[in-house]
């Protein structure tokens, strides 16, 4: 599916890899060695699109010859935002947009289709950097997040998690390990982000702190960063 994309030239022209994917290239990139990322969801964002011509969406996904199927809402009339394959294991591709309503719907024109709304990820798909995934013996280029921002938007996507609480958790253990990384190699990144990032997108991640100090426990460099937020940077 990732192969199909690519020879769309979809990555080039503004769609970004996110989710568990994105956070395992990231981890590859760096050289970290994590167990295999198992995950039955591929997540893909946009924020804008350079396309001579729209690139169809669903369109992409049958010619992969996969029995992708639209996924509907509880109401016929909703816009779909994701696809999948049959039988409860089967993957599902989902598509996200910056937006301040979580979870609503809104037209991607240039996809013919629809994506699922998430706030701040105008800020998180700014700018985004080359990467690589494998990908049924492929490896295939990709666009991914800023790592830095990716971490705090993974933190704050953590505290959005109501009812939810193993997806929460899953994203505070990614965040963590990803910035452990990044603060050893690079901490400015993660500083520079630190300073980026929307205030309000901060402010629910602050009542964390305790228990990410705890879980940084090992990675000094690591805490030094997270105390940044105790004084509101």
């Amino acid at each position: 599916m990732l192969v199909e994309l690519r020879n769309r030239q979809a990555f080039e022209s503004g769609i970004v890899l996110v989710g568990t994917l994105a956070w395992a290239a990231w981890m590859n990139e760096l050289g970290a060695s994590v167990v295999a990322a198992r995950t039955l969801d591929v997540d893909l964002a946009v924020r804008s699109m350079k396309l001579a011509v729209p690139l169809d969406f669903l369109e992409s996904m049958r010619a992969t010859t996969l029995p992708f199927h639209r996924m509907s809402g509880p109401h016929p009339a909703e816009l779909a935002t994701s696809v999948k394959l049959p039988g409860v294991q089967g993957l599902r591709v989902d598509v996200f947009a910056p937006g301040t309503r979580p979870g609503e719907a809104v037209r991607v024109r240039d996809l013919g289709w629809a994506a699922q709304s998430v706030p701040f990820y105008d800020w998180l798909l700014e700018a985004p950097e080359a990467g690589a995934v494998l990908a049924g013996g492929h490896c295939v280029p990709v666009r991914l997040p800023q790592a830095a921002r990716f971490v705090w938007h993974k933190l704050y996507s953590s505290t959005q998690r109501r009812g939810f609480p193993e997806k929460a958790e899953k994203d505070r253990w990614q965040a963590l390990l990803l910035a452990a990384v990044l603060a050893e190699q690079d901490s400015d990144q993660l500083v520079q982000a630190l300073s980026e990032a929307p205030k309000r997108l901060l402010m629910p991640v602050r009542p964390l702190l305790p228990r990410l100090m705890s879980q940084a426990e090992r990675h000094p460099a690591l805490r030094d960063i997270l105390s940044g937020l105790y004084r509101g940077a």
